[in-house]
């Protein structure tokens, strides 16, 4: 049998104020378990709504849940939901689904969410003050409307240059590009359905093109329509789709491409549609 006296000796000595602190921070960490939840997915919200791609979701959020102190967190992304599962005290495990439209694009956004969880992690923020910082972020505004409009038609005319138009083609989808993007706004604050705003925004660019060409603006009409439309191809949804499907997110992957591909039907519709008519009751 062993000496207890030597038993009691090897025993190693605990020091009961680390105890009390760790036992203090785990306490405010399980009290505020339903702040951090909220927290959490409320980043994810914001990135997810706003463009980012499926890996940087779920990162970012398990990067701001273990800031926090949270014991485990699984995150399960997809293009328009959200599915996390947190253990924040070791013993009490809670889960939340979130749906979230994906239909805007503004990586600034996504930028500063990514930026907040850096300071997360260094300890800038309280867990009240994030969740103001991501309100704030949550609420950046668009560029103004007239900003929008003149960079789009800069756009249609550059890519109408590039793409082989003359600079007269360029000048002619520059003021395309223009028109195209008063109607795209007018859609977004009447709410119009994705698949219908694409549609009637590239029939009518369409329809100005031909107006302009047949009034003697421009050498090439389809270099002047290539350019006007260039604003409307999804090019950050197609950039997602292939990041997500690299990255092994298979579903989300297709679904963007999926979205990216009615699109494109989308705006092949609407300028053919807008053609023929052109060259049935006119021509």
């Amino acid at each position: 049998m062993g000496n207890v006296e030597d038993d009691i000796v090897n025993v190693p000595e605990v020091n009961e104020k680390d105890n009390c602190n760790n036992i203090i921070i785990e306490n405010i960490v399980s009290e505020k378990k339903d702040q951090i939840f909220d927290l959490v997915m409320r980043a994810g919200e914001i990135l997810l709504y706003n463009g980012a791609e499926i890996f940087r979701v779920g990162q970012t959020m398990e990067i701001i849940a273990k800031a926090y102190g949270v014991k485990s967190v699984d995150v399960y992304a997809v293009s328009n939901g959200i599915f996390c599962t947190m253990n924040v005290d070791g013993y009490f495990f809670s889960t939340q689904i979130k749906e979230v439209p994906f239909e805007t694009v503004h990586l600034g956004r996504v930028a500063a969410v990514n930026n907040l969880s850096r300071e997360i992690v260094m300890g800038k923020y309280t867990i009240d003050e994030a969740m103001e910082e991501l309100e704030r972020i949550a609420n950046i505004p668009f560029a103004k409307n007239r900003e929008r409009i003149f960079f789009a038609g800069v756009g249609s005319a550059a890519f109408g240059y590039l793409l082989g138009g003359s600079v007269y083609d360029s000048l002619v989808s520059f003021i395309c590009g223009l028109f195209l993007y008063i109607f795209i706004i007018f859609a977004e604050e009447r709410k119009f359905p994705k698949v219908i705003k694409i549609a009637i925004g590239s029939a009518w660019v369409t329809f100005v093109a031909i107006i302009l060409f047949t009034l003697g603006f421009g050498d090439s009409l389809d270099h002047i329509i290539i350019g006007a439309i260039i604003c409307l191809v999804p090019g950050v949804a197609l950039t997602t789709s292939i990041r997500d499907i690299f990255n092994g997110d298979y579903l989300s992957g297709t679904i963007h491409l999926v979205d990216t591909l009615l699109v494109a039907t989308s705006i092949s519709v609407g300028v053919t549609v807008m053609l023929k008519l052109w060259e049935v009751f006119v021509s």
